[in-house]
């Protein structure tokens, strides 16, 4: 990634994680257009949004006729980790003002937190602005862009697991966490992998008694609990 904390640096560390934006936006919009919502219902529902998961919670609730309340309340609840990692990324810019927060939190993603921890190993724990904002826009940008191509193309394509669609926020994702991974010298690799286990043994419990959204926040928490405790005790 580099040091620089510049408008082409969030540019060039943005770039490679689009494609996985890409490819789950195009997902989206063909998966929308066989549900019968127009393209500017699509493209709305991107700019105001901006959830993947969360958009194919309400267009599967649309399709199946659910409350608006109903549909609110899951989309919340599916984004509520997002709590988490504004929490986690405001301690890097609280000299900034109340507007440069909101912009950051605003479009933050899963992609661009992740994107902005592993920024943080080689900036020697800093972030900024114009960096994050980049980041931010460009892949906002992407995400509505792809998700109208995939409705543009919705027609020609009936089943978007034919082509690895559904798999590429998978593999978005795994590829963010082994960059963290390998990146990350504060931590040893025995700890991460530790706690990478401890998450995964802790959603496959909850997963018995709870939701899989439910599962993923509270998987998190005691991730984030245990691995702060194994850190004390070593």
């Amino acid at each position: 990634m580099g040091s620089e904390l510049t408008f082409r640096s969030g540019l060039h560390d943005v770039v490679p994680t689009t494609f996985g934006y890409i490819g789950v936006g195009l997902a989206f919009g063909v998966v929308s257009r066989t549900s019968h919502l127009s393209l500017w219902t699509v493209l709305l529902m991107s700019l105001v949004v901006y959830a993947g998961s969360a958009q194919f919670i309400i267009t599967s609730m649309l399709l199946a006729g659910s409350p608006i309340s109903a549909i609110i309340f899951s989309a919340f609840l599916v984004n509520s980790r997002m709590i988490l990692m504004s929490t986690s990324m405001a301690q890097y810019f609280k000299k900034y003002s109340l507007a440069t927060n909101i912009g950051i939190g605003s479009l933050l993603t899963d992609e661009t937190f992740s994107l902005g921890m592993n920024k943080l190993n080689d900036t020697g724990r800093r972030l900024t602005p114009v960096w994050f904002h980049t980041a931010n826009v460009v892949a906002y940008l992407v995400w509505a862009a792809a998700t109208v191509a995939g409705a543009l193309i919705g027609n020609l394509i009936t089943d978007p697991k034919v082509f690895g669609l559904d798999f590429a926020l998978v593999a978005m994702f795994l590829g963010l966490l082994y960059l963290q991974m390998i990146s990350d010298r504060s931590k040893k690799l025995s700890l991460q992998l530790l706690v990478i286990a401890f998450v995964a043994l802790a959603v496959y419990v909850l997963l018995i008694f709870v939701s899989a959204n439910f599962a993923l926040l509270g998987g998190t928490i005691l991730g984030c609990l245990f691995g702060m405790e194994v850190r004390k005790w070593r």
